[in-house]
């Protein structure tokens, strides 16, 4: 015999109009008087504002190993044909590799690292698993931006997450200038969450990780948000990082110059809030953007 859970949707999205719908869950879900590499003051802070920014995560010894892993894979055909690959519309270049961490055992040490899975698993207040992971290719002169969007909406609708229990971090690999298409992020806007306008296609993760349609907020509302919370650019050196809450309000814009501007992100979700059947799409998004492993990190370092 089969039972089915009945998962309430706390957050309704993808129907005839934008709804808001005030945050339902903590924001830091770890006890402020747990020990971890996250200070008091810092959690207070990622709890108003929805980030983090430090700046340096890691070294620069190690920023150079990731660089040349980022280099190899990216330059290597078979990742080129892998469907985990994305590549640039009009320059065919490729733009972010999905799951990094299994296809690479140089990212997956990354994950594993106590500085990167230790803050996660404080602020979540759990063990975690990786719910995605992907190198981003902004190579200069012309590579697109990823437009105004919360991942949460798009995590709940197309991949099943039913709480607001999830936080990526953005590592540097290259230095983030004001102008080489820089994250951007609305502070505050994780207290809200904007339920989007429209139905999800069949398969949209094929079109949406190129160019985002379906889960795109109208112009009224980021006008509203901006209005009220304000914008804010992240600069930093390489090895610099920014956590930022699942909810955020965010994007970046193109580079156009000389610049290139490449990352790792990793989004860790705690293993208490593990994916169901997806709250507005019809189908799954495949495992590779959207994990079924709920496998617990675990520290090497």
């Amino acid at each position: 015999m089969t039972t089915t859970t009945h998962v309430t949707d706390l957050y309704p999205t993808r129907g005839a109009t934008e709804v808001a719908t005030p945050r339902q869950d903590p924001v830091v879900w770890g006890s402020p008087d747990t020990p971890g590499p996250v200070s008091a003051t810092d959690l207070q802070a990622l709890d108003r504002d929805g980030f983090l920014a430090i700046d340096q995560l890691i070294g620069p010894d190690e920023v150079a190993v990731y660089q040349r892993e980022l280099e190899r894979l990216v330059n290597d055909p078979e990742i080129r044909a892998d469907e985990r690959s994305i590549v640039e519309p009009k320059s065919k270049e490729i733009r972010s590799v999905f799951e990094v961490h299994r296809i690479s055992e140089v990212f997956a040490n990354l994950v594993r690292d106590e500085r990167v899975v230790g803050r996660a698993r404080q602020i979540l207040g759990s063990d975690v698993y990786v719910h995605q992971s992907r190198i981003n290719v902004k190579p200069g002169f012309g590579a697109s931006g990823f437009y105004w969007h919360s991942d949460f909406e798009t995590w709940h609708a197309e991949d099943g997450l039913p709480n607001m229990r999830t936080i990526s971090v953005s590592i540097a690999l290259t230095e983030n200038h004001d102008t080489n298409g820089g994250l951007m992020i609305m502070p505050g806007s994780h207290k809200t969450f904007l339920g989007c306008a429209g139905e999800t296609p069949k398969d949209n993760y094929k079109k949406s990780l190129q160019m985002q349609d379906a889960g795109t907020p109208s112009d009224e509302a980021l006008t509203k948000m901006a209005s009220e919370y304000g914008i804010k650019l992240f600069t930093g050196k390489a090895g610099s990082a920014t956590w930022f809450d699942c909810n955020c309000m965010h994007g970046s814009g193109d580079n156009i110059t000389p610049f290139p501007r490449s990352n790792v992100f990793i989004v860790f979700n705690s293993v208490e809030n593990a994916a169901v059947e997806p709250f507005a799409a019809p189908v799954r998004r495949p495992e590779f953007i959207g994990a079924r492993d709920f496998t617990p990190v675990r520290c090497t370092i």
